[in-house]
């Protein structure tokens, strides 16, 4: 008997779980890695090598004091931090991105994205291009479960959407991004914790796994064409890849760190694995990942970085907290992936739910600012070196071409080569788009 304890947790449709995985389970009906992939994803075949890795940088940072610093400013404003040069002439960053510096003619920085709708904590603007207001039955789905339903995986053992979240202790920082009305056969798998070493059978034979798929088959007599809430929509496919996984180490391989060169790791460096706060951890290895993910077969990976909810100590939090870990997985994940030639196969987008406020509070801090934020974007064959949106003097309101999460996220889908005027149906049975009437940026094309 193979089996696996993780943390709890709760889909998004209410169903509750425990990450228990069981092999013995296979053939009578129990939570086990099928039932498991039922909650995170399913598969289907297609040959596009094109990937996302999208990261969340929890409780939104300070768009001021990283890539669009305001020296001419008030010092009430503009803060502590001094600009550096970076490879592209013109573009100056904060001066503790060093490593961003080095790599910004493969970067577009973002200085004008707009669209949080009131300022409260979620990660789900970022994961959909989407308000949480006026969901259609379901919710609106993630990139990642659309990714997963549109295109499916690129190899049958390998779950086309893959969270790298750890749970949080507020519920939208720990979130992959969730499924909406696509019900949660296409939630991102989440390979967190022990979950890793049961990728691979231990101790059973393949023969032996495939007489369980077959007394599965013939016990498995459940209607699910009733069930309204999609809960058991494409059971027999998920049951199909859990088998795949469970046959094959390519999963398993990508998630084994210790397979990588050492030097690579090293560069990388590990960062902390504790989560920050209510956050989530500041894991580097996380990055890494994330670049293996995607090499093994992955379309969309997530993860959730820190907790830059600066309302007090904003320049010493970020200072001596955050961006150097930041700045050294992200820029190393970036010069690795162009090493590596693809860079122009996977797309890099790191950016919070929105801004803070140009004036420093009296806790030396910034609060909530949605009227404006940035962002990041790499990679993926765009045309980089160049910024995209302006701010005012003091960095608190848009002058300049402002951008729509919904257009980064339709940009993406243009990538990956998915038509962001998709339609697709929602629980009620209505087609819905893709993203809300926006188009891909063309500065990016």
């Amino acid at each position: 008997m193979l089996s696996i304890l993780g943390p709890k947790s709760r889909l998004c449709d209410g169903m509750s779980r425990r990450e228990v995985l069981r092999i013995g389970a296979l053939g009578m009906g129990g939570l086990s890695l099928p039932g498991l992939l039922r909650a995170e994803q399913q598969s289907g075949i297609s040959r596009s090598p094109k990937a996302v890795i999208m990261i969340y940088m929890v409780g939104a940072p300070p768009h001021q004091d990283m890539y669009d610093l305001k020296m001419d400013a008030p010092q009430e404003i503009r803060g502590e931090f001094l600009p550096i040069d970076t490879t592209v002439p013109g573009i100056r960053i904060c001066e503790h991105m060093p490593g961003m510096a080095r790599v910004m003619d493969k970067c577009v920085p973002l200085r004008s994205v707009h669209g949080s709708p009131n300022g409260a904590h979620d990660s789900f603007i970022c994961y959909t291009g989407r308000s949480t207001r006026n969901q259609p039955p379901g919710g609106w789905p993630s990139i990642g479960s659309i990714v997963s339903r549109v295109q499916g995986a690129t190899n049958p053992s390998v779950p086309p959407f893959i969270g790298l979240a750890p749970d949080a202790g507020h519920a939208p920082y720990g979130s992959p991004g969730l499924p909406g009305y696509l019900g949660v056969g296409h939630a991102a798998f989440r390979p967190s914790g022990p979950a890793r070493d049961d990728m691979i059978l231990h101790g059973i034979s393949e023969e032996r796994l495939q007489d369980r798929r077959q007394l599965r088959r013939q016990l498995d007599t459940l209607r699910r064409d009733g069930d309204t809430s999609g809960t058991f929509a494409g059971l027999d496919q998920i049951n199909e890849q859990a088998l795949d996984i469970l046959t094959s180490s390519r999963l398993a391989d990508a998630l084994d760190l210790s397979k990588e060169d050492p030097a690579i790791r090293e560069r990388y460096g590990k960062g902390n694995p504790n989560r920050y706060g209510d956050g989530a951890p500041r894991n580097l290895e996380h990055f890494l990942l994330a670049r293996r993910l995607v090499e093994a077969g992955a379309r969309v990976v997530t993860l959730n970085f820190g907790r830059w909810d600066f309302h007090s100590n904003n320049f010493s939090e970020a200072k001596n907290t955050h961006l150097p870990y930041f700045d050294r997985g992200l820029s190393t994940l970036i010069e690795d992936l162009h090493e590596r030639g693809m860079g122009d196969d996977v797309a890099v987008v790191a950016w919070g739910e929105f801004g803070r406020t140009p004036k420093i509070n009296g806790n030396a801090g910034r609060d909530h600012w949605p009227q404006v934020g940035g962002g990041l974007i790499a990679g993926g064959g765009f045309r980089t070196g160049q910024v995209i949106g302006a701010t005012d003097r003091l960095g608190g309101e848009i002058v300049e071409r402002p951008i729509h999460f919904g257009e980064v996220h339709a940009s993406l889908y243009r990538f990956l080569g998915i038509d962001s005027e998709t339609k697709l149906n929602d629980l009620a049975g209505r087609p819905q788009y893709l993203v809300d009437g926006h188009h891909p940026l063309p500065e990016l094309l």
